[in-house]
């Protein structure tokens, strides 16, 4: 079946589907594979519960017509989301990078949300199934699209344009993470570039945090760059205060002026400052820039404030990379409280630079005073300190519960494989 005959039937059942559990009535199938399941198998029991067709790619044996068989379900996924990204003249940013991207990502869509319509990356579904996804929810009453693409090696980015297109991009940051998959840093460069690469081909648009010389040499030549930034900037701001939550001066725009956010920590910064920056190039008024970042609440284990009795607690347990975790425990350090307990999990994806990385994190940790300090998991184990050590969260959970912390401020931090979240129960 060409795309063109497909995309008319995913016209009239707009909804796509990948995982039978959540399917609804109506709901089209994709009968997606990989290395421990293979939705084949249950394209039968999806049509039975309501699916109106499914794509497959091996044999089903089943006389149904509402079964289509391609060549390759997830390129044909892929195919699908272009053909209707093509017809949408709206224009799409692509945000990735290496710290922060979903907090911008979700800073962003809430600025542009509060004067366009605008769809956006639902939750962290930025990989090769998640964007087509994304693509294929984006309706026809939308005014601007919002795209988060994550990525562990190169040429990944690279993959993604070529269906989702994006007419602006934004690299917030480029870090020490995935360094198995992409290299070294040098390698997360060269990945996360591949965005600019491809904006600068299309003669589009990028916003540039300035701060950043490596992001200045990476974009050298473009035409159309927006910049921000803490100096010498289109928009700038400067850091007011970071406890309890962030507070920011926009100084290059009296009409926004300060925004006291429910951010946790200076890092988040550059963040902030990007969402101002797009949302004044995108002419939203000023009043609603502000609005939207300080209504926005962070979710997700992602530098959340948690208040628990007399304890108040940083969860910011998503994800952690070298980069993350030294701005994390850095401004951890700088704030005013009677007693500080770190809680860290390891750091996933570092390939041969994982016992340095995390024997690096142990000698910036004993360059200050804690009241307390737990590891789990990762490299902790292999490296001489004097710290308390456990393999699994649950196993943290345990001693946290046995301490009964008073006044304390505790940062909870790891890789989502460690799931420190699970310390809190």
């Amino acid at each position: 079946m060409h795309i063109e005959d497909l995309y008319k039937l995913f016209l009239q059942y707009p909804s796509v589907q990948t995982d039978t559990r959540k399917l609804k009535t109506g709901d089209f199938y994709f009968a997606l594979k990989g290395e421990h399941f293979n939705g084949n198998q249950f394209a039968q029991q999806a049509l039975e519960k309501g699916a109106a067709y499914a794509v497959v790619d091996e044999e089903i044996n089943s006389s149904d017509e509402r079964i289509i068989k391609v060549d390759d379900v997830l390129q044909t996924l892929q195919q699908l989301a272009k053909h209707h990204r093509q017809l949408l003249n709206i224009p799409f940013l692509a945000i990735t990078g290496s710290n922060g991207k979903t907090t911008t990502k979700e800073l962003i869509h809430a600025v542009l949300s509060s004067h366009f319509k605008t769809y956006t990356t639902e939750g962290n579904l930025n990989n090769h199934i998640g964007i087509p996804l994304t693509l294929l929810k984006v309706k026809a009453d939308a005014e601007i699209a919002v795209v988060e693409m994550g990525a562990n090696h190169q040429k990944e980015i690279a993959s993604y344009c070529t269906y989702t297109l994006p007419t602006h991009g934004l690299i917030n940051n480029c870090g020490k993470a995935h360094l198995e998959g992409f290299g070294g840093i040098e390698g997360v460069r060269k990945g996360k570039g591949e965005l600019y690469d491809f904006i600068r081909e299309t003669n589009g648009t990028i916003f540039i945090n300035k701060d950043y010389e490596y992001l200045r040499r990476m974009a050298a030549g473009m035409h159309f760059q927006i910049s921000y930034g803490t100096v010498n900037a289109g928009t700038t701001g400067q850091l007011i205060k970071s406890e309890p939550f962030l507070k920011v001066e926009i100084t290059s725009d009296e009409l926004i002026g300060v925004i006291e956010t429910q951010l946790v920590g200076d890092y988040n910064l550059p963040n902030v400052l990007g969402a101002v920056c797009v949302g004044r190039y995108f002419h939203v008024p000023p009043e609603k820039v502000k609005q939207a970042i300080e209504n926005y609440q962070p979710s997700n284990s992602r530098s959340q404030l948690v208040e628990s009795g007399t304890n108040k607690i940083i969860l910011d347990a998503y994800n952690a990379n070298p980069s993350s975790m030294k701005l994390a425990i850095e401004n951890f350090a700088g704030m005013h409280a009677e007693k500080k307990v770190l809680m860290l999990g390891g750091m996933a994806e570092m390939g041969e630079a994982s016992l340095e990385e995390h024997k690096g994190i142990i000698e910036l940790i004993q360059q200050y005073k804690w009241d307390a300090v737990v590891l789990v998991g990762g490299d902790y184990a292999k490296v001489d300190h004097p710290f308390i050590n456990f393999t699994t969260s649950a196993e943290a959970r345990e001693w946290f519960l046995q301490q009964h912390f008073e006044h304390a401020h505790i940062l909870i931090k790891g890789s989502r494989s460690m799931q420190m979240e699970k310390v809190l129960g």
